[in-house]
């Protein structure tokens, strides 16, 4: 499958392949990333979620295929791309001893910011830690760690951000104020690619790509996504209830009332759409029996 390229696509994949040993993380994966969005990677554990990304930003090779990131090879050219990225890792990799401040100082460092005590500045405000600026790491919440994690990723202001599992383990709230940061900053044009298990999470991305063993299952909006997704709906006529399943349903509704003949006697109509949970669990389903079907060949 061809990708098409323009000036305002990030990302470029072309039949990216990577195994380790005899397990095939990824299996001929396409995608094109455009720039200024938030771009969601969904799948289960083990889907190749963090395996894509660690190809994104160079920490690993591709076995076969071609990506490009922001123009760049992230294989060849690491060091220009590092200027250029911020790396969110699921786990907040910080030096607990240190306070926001020095860990926010030292990976700012790396990229050799003539103006990095002001941006220090600007990344604790941005994310609420202005006053708990010197306090130890290891006196934080999770979700306060999570926030001095991002900070380092966003010090050297990059105009992409890779986020693996960002909001992970913390309360709705905080996760919510996470969605608010990241929209400020598609706003400013930076783009956004961020791994997610969480259905109601996904629903917030621009476009998704859905991932399971490897395999890339669909590449959409999270609208069209439910958009072409099945819904029942339940017509009752007096006492009597008829029940249907149609695709997209917006467009199948009118019709399936003219078969009915809407007359007065229909006092109730309920329409039972597909959550994201279960679009993407059919689409496994689909997969895996494809799979196991290959097999018996």
């Amino acid at each position: 499958m061809e990708i098409s390229m323009n000036d305002h696509t990030s990302i470029h994949i072309q039949n990216l392949h990577k195994n380790f040993g005899k397990v095939q993380a990824l299996k001929g994966v396409n995608l094109a990333v455009d720039s200024g969005q938030v771009f969601g990677l969904l799948g289960p554990n083990g889907a190749g979620k963090t395996t894509l990304i660690r190809l994104l930003i160079g920490a690993t090779q591709p076995t076969s295929g071609n990506l490009s990131v922001l123009s760049l090879n992230p294989g060849k050219q690491k060091s220009a791309l590092r200027q250029q990225i911020g790396y969110m890792p699921q786990s907040p990799a910080l030096y607990e001893d240190l306070s926001p401040t020095d860990n926010i100082r030292f990976f700012g460092r790396a990229h050799h910011n003539g103006s990095l005590s002001k941006h220090v500045d600007e990344v604790l405000e941005f994310v609420g830690l202005s006053q708990r600026a010197d306090d130890p790491v290891y006196k934080f919440s999770g979700g306060m760690k999570q926030r001095v994690s991002l900070a380092c990723a966003l010090v050297h202001q990059p105009k992409m951000l890779f986020l693996d599992e960002p909001t992970s383990g913390i309360d709705p709230k905080l996760r919510e104020v996470f969605w608010e940061h990241f929209r400020e900053l598609t706003a400013t044009g930076v783009t956004i690619v961020v791994s997610t298990h969480q259905m109601d999470e996904a629903l917030y991305c621009d476009k998704l790509a859905i991932l399971h063993e490897g395999i890339l299952l669909a590449d959409d909006t999270p609208s069209n996504l439910l958009w072409n997704s099945r819904a029942k709906i339940k017509i009752w006529r007096g006492p009597e209830v008829s029940e249907h399943e149609v695709t997209n349903y917006p467009d199948a509704l009118p019709g399936l009332l003219q078969k009915e003949g809407l007359d007065n006697a229909i006092s109730r109509i309920e329409v039972e759409e597909d959550r994201l949970e279960t679009i993407v669990l059919r689409m496994i389903n689909k997969q895996i029996g494809e799979k196991n079907q290959g097999d018996r060949k």
